[in-house]
């Protein structure tokens, strides 16, 4: 999706949520309810299944089936949720559901199944994939928002919740029993709960990672890639980029995404984050431009020394092209990379890669980074907020979300009863990995006003990249302008619109805590 210029990862997917739900919903939407009445739950949600959602040549591929399955029952929220009681509440109300343009037909027909459970109505809110975030925040200014709920990026819920432009959600969770405690604390906290409230269920849960092509690796190695050992340390990284990047014409050693904009900040916070690296202090002053900060900067020039050709210019979708082409040796991206990497009809490199450990830095800590995701809210001028809230449990339940993974649509789960399931783990090779990470990720904070933070650091980034600046002016640049934003948005007054104390659990969850290897 795009908004306004600022490109998601999803904005590539040819599959996105909406599109994956398409095979699920083509079924109910033919169905018709007798006598105007609702078909019985259990009859609805037997449809919600591997077979009936997962795309058949990825079941065959990997044996997959309903006898394995990729979530716990007893924690998937549509199968312990009471629909009975739903529809004795809201059957005939109407949610309006803003979605992005392109995806308005497969989203209709991926929310069949949810108007059977609950008897609500969902109108659809087209709104431009151009536009999407200044459409939406004009809305709200408006007070008058032409929708109840919408899924969006995850840093942007400081700029939507700060002003009081969502909907509380606490209430409503506790009401119909929301399996918060089945999120990992790093979705829970950094894509539900702005300043001790939640207003947001976790929607599309990344993390970025490593990963490395089996065969290259094993030339250097002698023997096979181990997912801890091999590649311990980014100094090791660095190294082993540099071999292989002689290891065949038209190979790189490492891909990395170094675009001005966020896509650079995106890269440096994850390898930053390994040395420490914190954006603030208690009194939200920008502090990244320290040694940790600095430490991860110059990884990053090291590495560019091996990495893709136009890796200056490079996102996610030059990136994804690359690894998934068999371009790069390494490579620094989301776990995603993994899962499609595994899929035929997305990847050439097929049973020849591994996703490994976060490589660590000396002195630093073990902090896979948890950045971008999306996030799912209520409008707080929302006409029917507990029918959206519901709707939204529906999208980002256990068993779809699964499925979604299954399906290697890009959108990924954030439910432990998910990525530790031995069944999952097999149809997506990151995910023992990724499971692992996530009791120690990293996490920017929520605030208004993020998008133009990311954008300032990366722009400075970029041009260290380039050659133009020094790393130390470029992070001493990208912190002043930091500054200017963050007061801007109505910081150092003496009311800072974000607590500290209340963001600051989410920012690293893994203080004191063994490591997972």
């Amino acid at each position: 999706m795009t908004f306004s210029g600022k490109l998601s990862r999803r904005s590539f997917m040819k599959s996105t949520a909406a599109t994956g739900m398409s095979t699920l919903g083509a079924g109910f939407a033919s169905q018709v309810w007798a006598d105007g009445h609702l078909p019985d739950p259990q009859s609805v949600l037997d449809q919600i299944s591997i077979a009936g959602y997962v795309r058949e040549d990825y079941r065959n591929l990997y044996s997959m089936s309903d006898d394995k399955p990729f979530w716990d029952n007893s924690k998937d929220w549509i199968r312990t949720v009471d629909w009975e009681a739903v529809r004795s509440e809201l059957a005939g109300s109407t949610v309006r559901f803003a979605i992005g343009a392109a995806d308005t037909e497969s989203a209709a027909e991926g929310l069949e199944p949810f108007k059977q459970l609950s008897g609500i109505e969902v109108e659809l809110v087209p709104i431009p994939d151009d536009s999407f975030y200044d459409k939406a925040l004009a809305e709200f200014i408006s007070g008058n928002a032409s929708f109840d709920a919408l899924q969006f990026f995850s840093p942007w819920l400081g700029d939507f919740a700060a002003p009081g432009f969502l909907y509380p959600l606490d209430e409503y969770a506790e009401k119909w029993g929301l399996p918060l405690d089945d999120f990992y604390d790093t979705y829970r906290l950094n894509y539900g709960f702005f300043n001790g409230t939640m207003y947001g269920i976790p929607f599309d849960c990344d993390i970025q990672m490593v990963h490395v092509r089996k065969a290259y690796m094993e030339q250097i190695l002698g023997g096979e890639v181990d997912r801890v050992n091999s590649v311990p340390s980014y100094d090791e990284l660095i190294r082993v980029s540099k071999e292989l990047n002689k290891v065949e014409p038209g190979v790189s050693g490492v891909g990395l995404m170094a675009a001005p904009g966020f896509w650079s900040t995106y890269t440096w916070e994850h390898i930053s984050a390994q040395a420490g690296m914190m954006l603030f202090d208690e009194s939200w002053e920008p502090i990244f431009n320290g040694d940790a900060g600095m430490k991860g900067l110059e990884i990053i020039l090291e590495l560019a020394k091996n990495a893709n050709e136009g890796h200056a210019g490079a996102g996610w979708p030059e990136n994804r092209a690359a690894w998934l082409g068999g371009q790069v040796a390494t490579n620094i991206s989301w776990q995603d990379s993994g899962t499609q990497a595994m899929r035929p009809d997305q990847s050439q490199i097929v049973d020849d890669f591994v996703t490994i450990y976060e490589p660590r830095i000396e002195g630093g800590r073990f902090a896979p980074p948890n950045i971008a995701g999306s996030t799912s809210c209520v409008s707080a001028s929302a006409q029917n907020p507990e029918g959206a809230f519901l709707m939204l449990g529906f999208l980002t339940t256990a068993s779809i979300m699964a499925m979604n993974e299954a399906n290697a649509n890009g959108v990924a789960p954030g439910y432990r009863s998910v990525l530790e399931n031995e069944n999952l783990q097999a149809v997506s090779q990151p995910a023992k990995v990724w499971g692992d990470s996530l009791d120690h990720a990293w996490c920017s904070p929520r605030l208004p006003g993020a998008f133009p933070i990311e954008q300032a650091i990366g722009n400075e980034i970029n041009r260290a990249v380039v050659g133009q600046i020094t790393a130390k002016e470029a992070l001493d640049n990208a912190a002043a302008a930091v500054k200017r934003i963050m007061t801007d948005n109505g910081f150092y007054a003496g009311n800072d619109p974000v607590d500290y104390a209340a963001a600051a659990p989410g920012l690293y969850v893994g203080e004191g805590k063994d490591l997972p290897f």
